[in-house]
């Protein structure tokens, strides 16, 4: 007994990561604050992978000094308030409902993989669009995919490098040291994906415009991430309500924590409470996305449609408040920062 009990000590000492919390940090426009433009999220799993969600315009550039380390950039669809077209002129500049952005020709979403080296997590289509935009900040050899070892990448990579994975495909990133490495899945979202124009050649500008086109990258995503400490959450990326919620995200991938994009295009603020009460039936929600001022001096405003949905969901909401590190255990309750 004393024998058993001895080994058991040993392999718990030996995977201490396993048993820590995720961490979660949305980086806004103003700190302390979440505002209409938030968008933008850093992950870090107790085995030290960390990525970021949807650059957008939340970003002052490559070398924000809010970002940390960063080993992989998810993307979930090219418009211009995820990809980013534009970016934070700095922390707290303009107002909460129209934060001070100004030009990033390059995309956000490029820059910081750039800087950060980072490997690029959405569909061959967006990531060949990014990894042209890092080429051109960097120059030298086209973006190539991103090498595995026993189906996992491990990170840091050595360079900017690409997932290889399209809607359904399996991403799995790993520290050196770690037993096991973060499953990133990608799945459905129901809404477009066409690029802004400002991403765009003037050729190609012109070419869409005389007959009035956009100019579509595949299908919009959203991803499940499955964290080392049981931690499985649904990245919606913008989307309306669909069936896979309940079919893939809850039945299947059993998701316990779900970051949910607002807005009223798709309509999450009409079918958000559905989709969440019925359908993915998270332990708990984060809500990002707002295209609204949701908080002042870093409280709820009664008045916001944020706040109306609130109201009508069951599982613990929580606000992604910028700069506000969050800690999540592996059953997806909010255990610090919240």
């Amino acid at each position: 007994m004393k024998l058993a009990c001895a080994a058991l000590a040993l392999s718990l000492a030996a995977f201490p990561a396993l048993a820590q919390n995720v961490k979660i940090t949305p980086i806004g426009s103003h700190p302390g604050e979440l505002c209409a433009n938030d968008r933008a999220i850093v992950f870090e799993d107790p085995t030290g992978v960390r990525f970021l969600y949807d650059p957008a315009h939340n970003v002052t550039g490559g070398d924000d000094p809010r970002l940390g380390t960063i080993h992989l950039v998810l993307l979930t669809h090219m418009h211009g308030d995820h990809v980013g077209d534009q970016k934070l002129k700095a922390p707290g500049a303009g107002t909460c409902a129209n934060s001070e952005r100004v030009p990033a020709p390059n995309s956000t979403t490029a820059e910081v993989a750039a800087a950060k080296n980072a490997a690029l997590v959405m569909t061959r289509a967006m990531s060949g669009f990014v990894g042209n935009k890092v080429q051109g900040i960097r120059g030298g050899k086209p973006i190539g995919f991103c090498p595995q070892t026993g189906g996992a990448v491990t990170v840091p990579v050595s360079t900017v490098c690409a997932s290889q994975t399209d809607l359904g495909g399996i991403f799995v990133a790993k520290t050196a040291d770690a037993p096991r490495g973060v499953e990133i899945t990608i799945v459905y979202a129901s809404h477009v994906n066409n690029v802004p124009p400002a991403l765009l050649s003037e050729a190609q500008r012109a070419t869409l415009k005389a007959d009035g086109a956009v100019l579509e990258y595949g299908p919009a995503t959203g991803f499940v991430v499955k964290f080392t400490n049981g931690l499985t959450a649904y990245l919606s990326g913008d989307t309306g309500i669909h069936s896979e919620m309940r079919t893939v995200v809850n039945e299947f991938h059993k998701a316990n924590l779900a970051v949910l994009n607002l807005g009223n295009n798709p309509g999450i603020f009409i079918s958000g409470a559905h989709s969440m009460n019925e359908l993915v039936r998270p332990a708990s929600v984060i809500l990002t996305h707002p295209n609204e001022p949701v908080t002042e001096g870093g409280k709820p405003r009664p008045a916001s449609r944020t706040a109306a949905l609130i109201k009508q969901l069951k599982a613990p909401a929580h606000l992604a408040i910028s700069e506000r590190t969050m800690e999540f255990d592996g059953q997806g309750k909010c255990v610090a920062g919240c």
